[in-house]
């Protein structure tokens, strides 16, 4: 009888998961089930973990929320996989995912596909910040109200 017992071969192709992801995906899976027991208050969730952030990107959080706040009152915040999230009517519109999240040079504010960004048969989604000026500011307003027109 041939031997069946598989072996794990170590095969540097095959793609890890970091352990940020890992972290995230079982954030995500707490936030879900936390959702589903009714005991979610969003945004004292999301201001938690914008305290815990390191300096640089609590500040940029802290002002991004308030831009996207100011720019949509009827939005709705929850953490997604452990970052803050803005939410209309339910569904995911955009989020803030900082430096630190993933080890990367630059924050994210990015969009999800129930943004109204739509624009030709090419547009953007999600844009690298590295520090906001007014300009940018005003930048996120504008994306935010497309994004819930």
């Amino acid at each position: 009888m041939a031997d069946t017992k598989r072996t794990r071969r170590d095969d540097s192709s095959t793609q890890q998961w970091t352990e940020e992801e890992v972290a995230a995906m079982q954030q995500r899976s707490k936030e879900l089930k936390a959702a589903k027991s009714g005991k979610v208050d969003g945004e004292t969730e999301v201001q938690a973990k914008i305290a815990e952030m390191p300096p640089d990107d609590q500040a940029m959080a802290t002002r991004v929320h308030a831009i996207v706040l100011e720019a949509a009152p009827e939005m709705t915040t929850r953490l997604w996989y452990g970052m803050p999230a803005y939410y209309k009517d339910g569904k995911l519109i955009c989020f803030f995912q900082p430096a630190s999240k993933f080890k990367a040079r630059y924050s994210t504010f990015g969009f999800e596909a129930n943004a109204n960004l739509d624009d030709g048969t090419m547009w953007a989604t999600s844009w690298a910040i590295t520090k906001l000026t007014p300009a940018d500011e005003e930048q996120i307003k504008k994306l935010v109200k497309q994004a819930v027109s």
